[in-house]
């Protein structure tokens, strides 16, 4: 078997458990040496523990690999470079991120706490620049890398009682966009994963969240592929992952690409679907009252029509 990623050095966070813990191991398969990142807490972003780093760590050694673990948390600026600085002390240099780690604290906007909003900004979004700023200074100076952010179809398209890790997710999209642009010149290529998988994260989701999410049409906007239907293994996630890190993929940056099972989808970036324009001045209210419904917002439908008033 070729190893694609012979001599590279990665470093994963949330590697520990999941999806992080999937591509951990294969990129070592693939022949990285591996920075195992991982505070060890709990869904909700409480509790620490070294298990899980330690348990992937020790896996990756079995099948004559190299790794590390690290125990910092991604949501500050200091963890981050902890990571990083990791990954060149041990193994002299870094050329892959990824940045998997994340927690759920779902409710609805109008229930949710300061504490709930802010602590999944910061594991996610925050995360991702605290992990991707010392990432792209050291690839910026070498002329190579890649980074891989994770994003989901909660931020790409919405998902109720999500507010929080919608917004992370979304945010973590357009880190991708802009981050690539800002580095491609340097030899460094940056993409996302919005992927689909069971994990303990998807289980703590409420049958009344999926309910809603299917009544949205979140679990069918990718269409109806052979494994659309069922949650697949967190492990189906993971080839798409390496692939994006190998020199093949070097022509690939600024992407989302959603992923389960045995199904790759690129996700465009956001374009103008419909347009009404006019060549003189601009419109007025009543001329957008009668066009909207006929020409821009044609074939959609509204998930929440007006309600009768109150008798």
């Amino acid at each position: 078997m070729t190893q694609h990623l012979k001599g590279k050095v990665a470093a994963v966070t949330g590697g520990g458990r999941g999806i992080g813990r999937e591509v951990c191991l294969l990129l070592a398969q693939q022949g990285a040496k591996v920075v195992v990142n991982d505070l060890g807490g709990d869904t909700i972003g409480g509790g620490a523990s070294k298990s899980p780093a330690d348990e992937v760590v020790s896996e990756i050694k079995k099948m004559g690999s190299d790794a590390i673990a690290n125990y910092q948390s991604v949501a500050t600026v200091a963890g981050g470079e902890s990571i990083i600085k990791t990954a060149i002390d041990t193994f002299g240099k870094v050329d892959i991120v990824i940045h998997c780690a994340g927690i759920l604290r779902d409710r609805m906007i109008y229930n949710m706490s300061e504490e709930e909003w802010d602590s999944v900004i910061n594991v996610h979004l925050k995360g991702m620049f605290c992990i991707g700023k010392p990432a792209t200074a050291v690839m910026r100076q070498q002329k190579s890398g890649t980074i891989i952010g994770f994003s989901s179809l909660s931020g790409l398209y919405g998902n109720a009682g999500q507010a929080n890790y919608g917004a992370a997710k979304d945010g973590i999209a357009g880190f991708i966009r802009t981050v690539s642009k800002d580095v491609f010149k340097y030899g460094v290529t940056v993409n996302g994963i919005a992927p689909a998988a069971a994990t303990r994260l998807t289980a703590t989701v409420t049958e009344e969240a999926k309910a809603k999410s299917k009544a949205a049409g979140v679990s069918r906007i990718m269409g109806e592929g052979p494994s659309a239907p069922t949650m697949m293994d967190a492990a189906d996630i993971a080839p798409m992952v390496v692939y994006l890190c190998t020199d093949e993929a070097k022509f690939i940056t600024g992407q989302i690409f959603y992923v389960q099972g045995g199904q790759v989808s690129l996700v465009n970036n956001p374009y103008a679907a419909r347009t009404i324009e006019r060549l003189n001045g601009g419109w007025t209210v009543d001329e957008i009252a009668k066009l909207m419904p006929s020409a821009v917002m044609k074939d959609t439908t509204n998930p929440a029509p007006p309600q009768p008033p109150k008798a």
